[in-house]
């Protein structure tokens, strides 16, 4: 059995790489939370909703980060400038928002304005319903409370009525409220100390933030503050849980490392669903090969690729080979896997496994380079597991090969001695089972699939009628009709809808989605 909260905690780094923030930002922004429902009089069930909420606030940071990426280069960069904004001030927005992404991104200042100006009211209007929409579904796949659901609902949510859900006062669920003074405290005393952070709760009370739960900070912000520059912030979230601390079995752990794989896959439409496609043929080429670490492998497999929050989306979406500069932005994201999983104390043999997916028996590979003779079997399966699914998914630059081919140069890589020989070998048997279950159509006409498919593609309205040779009417009509069949209002929900019921396009021969 496992803790959930030490798991939750660990993997909520991959939020903070996702929003650009400072390591343990999540932790200190929990701590914080907890205190202050504690001096709020919350009772335990509230305080375990507060210090989950918290803790995941980001959890939804992905879901917008394809369209971020493609207008100002940089999605990590444009989330934390907006977090930094005050979101009722416009004139704070565009001093705090142009020169950090012009900073961040090379681009000038007069750029950025120009981007943002353009693009402003398409992303306030779907920027906050995807992040929403995807926070709340992971929390319901995470197995948390239905109240702790609702408040990552309202992450966006504003005390003065002006955020997304249009919720105001009371109306937000308390976790919410008291997370977002938690979060403008945290992220402004990181950056600037005590007195930073006063300033902001101070400037945002009775706009952005709950003025009562602001007073409470600011009643005493030295008290609420104390310990979290110096003490371990995991110890800490884990003592601020209240008794009974919640447990979770292996399968449990599974869904949880399941989510968080198909979380970062929202980074790129060219991404969705290859974490979990990866674990799963992973798994089943662990198994014949009768490995005792079958089941690590497979948890392996969902998170071998959390570590692409930290990179830019953008790199993800170049339609051309990349630069030498671009390749090792990309290389980046197995050592941002290895960050992350090292803090999760369950996952110690997972992370050994994950971090290495990367690694050639030739000493070729990346992070480490690491030869075969430091390269547990259970990390050679994975990856060839994650070669197999690289090679046979359509990415921006070429489209996905076909099985024989992707067979080719699997096996060109084993006499190479860049693969194992019998990874390789169970990958390819695991590969040809069909024994998969049919996915669900969630009655969807084909046509409706054919349109959900291309929709978590990121292909707009018109561009999917002139793909399908229809009226951009008709889509509108389909995509409307199709969010409301599955239950969704975003482009990053329905993929995660997608590839949670199987509904991408299916595993080779043909493309992966």
């Amino acid at each position: 059995m496992f803790r959930l909260l030490g798991l939750l905690a660990g993997l909520a780094g991959v939020t903070d790489l996702g929003t650009g923030g400072q390591p343990d930002e999540s932790l200190h922004r929990c701590v914080l939370a907890a205190r202050l429902a504690d001096a709020a009089g919350c009772d335990p069930d509230e305080t375990r909703d507060t210090v989950l909420v918290s803790l995941l606030q980001h959890v939804g940071c992905t879901a917008y980060s394809f369209e971020s990426g493609r207008v100002f280069g940089d999605d990590r960069a444009v989330t934390r400038a907006f977090l930094m904004a005050d979101p009722s001030s416009l004139t704070d927005l565009l001093g705090t928002f142009v020169p950090r992404v012009a900073e961040a991104t090379g681009r000038s200042r007069p750029a950025v304005a120009v981007n943002l100006a353009r693009t402003l009211p398409t992303t306030a209007r779907e920027a906050p319903v995807a992040t929403c929409e995807v926070a709340q579904e992971a929390g319901r796949r995470l197995g948390l409370s239905t109240s702790a659901q609702q408040a990552l609902g309202h992450m966006t949510a504003m005390w003065n009525g002006k955020g997304f859900p249009r919720a105001r006062g009371d109306q937000i669920p308390l976790p919410a409220r008291i997370m977002h003074v938690a979060a403008a405290a945290t992220m402004f005393w990181e950056l600037g100390g005590e007195e930073a952070a006063t300033a902001q709760v101070r400037r945002r009370s009775g706009g952005e933030l709950d003025p009562a739960l602001a007073d409470l900070f600011l009643a005493n912000p030295a008290g609420l503050l104390a310990g979290l520059d110096g003490s371990d912030p995991f110890a800490m979230v884990l003592a601020a849980e209240p008794d009974p601390v919640e447990r979770v079995d292996d399968e449990r752990m599974l869904e949880v490392a399941r989510t968080f794989g198909d979380l970062v896959d929202l980074k790129s439409p060219w991404l969705h669903g290859h974490s979990g496609a990866v674990a799963r043929l992973a798994r089943g080429a662990a198994d014949a090969l009768d490995l005792s670490e079958a089941a690590q492998v497979e948890v392996a497999g969902y998170l071998h690729d959390v570590g692409r929050a930290g990179v830019p989306s953008r790199i993800w979406d170049i339609p051309r080979e990349w630069t030498t500069t671009e390749r090792d932005q990309a290389r980046l994201h197995a050592h941002h896997t290895e960050r992350v999983l090292a803090r999760v104390p369950e996952l110690a043999g997972v992370g050994e496994l994950a971090a290495a997916h990367h690694e050639r028996c030739d000493g070729s590979g990346y992070h480490r380079g690491l030869r075969a003779d430091r390269l547990p079997i259970g990390a050679r399966v994975l990856a060839a597991a994650d070669a197999w699914r690289t090679l046979v998914e359509d990415r921006p630059h070429r489209p996905g090969l076909d099985e024989q081919r992707a067979r080719q140069r699997l096996e060109a890589d084993v006499r190479a001695g860049r693969l194992d020989a019998d990874a390789v070998e169970a990958v390819l048997h695991a590969s040809g089972d069909r024994t998969r279950r049919p996915a669900a159509t969630a009655g969807l006409t084909a046509r409706q699939l054919e349109v959900l498919r291309l929709v978590t593609r990121g292909l707009s309205n018109r561009e999917i009628a002139t793909r399908l040779s229809i009226s951009p009417r008709t889509v509108d009509r389909h995509v409307a009709d199709v969010y409301t069949r599955i239950g969704v209002s975003s482009r990053a929900a329905a993929a995660l809808y997608a590839v949670e019921h199987g509904l991408l396009e299916p595993d080779p021969p043909g493309r992966s989605g």
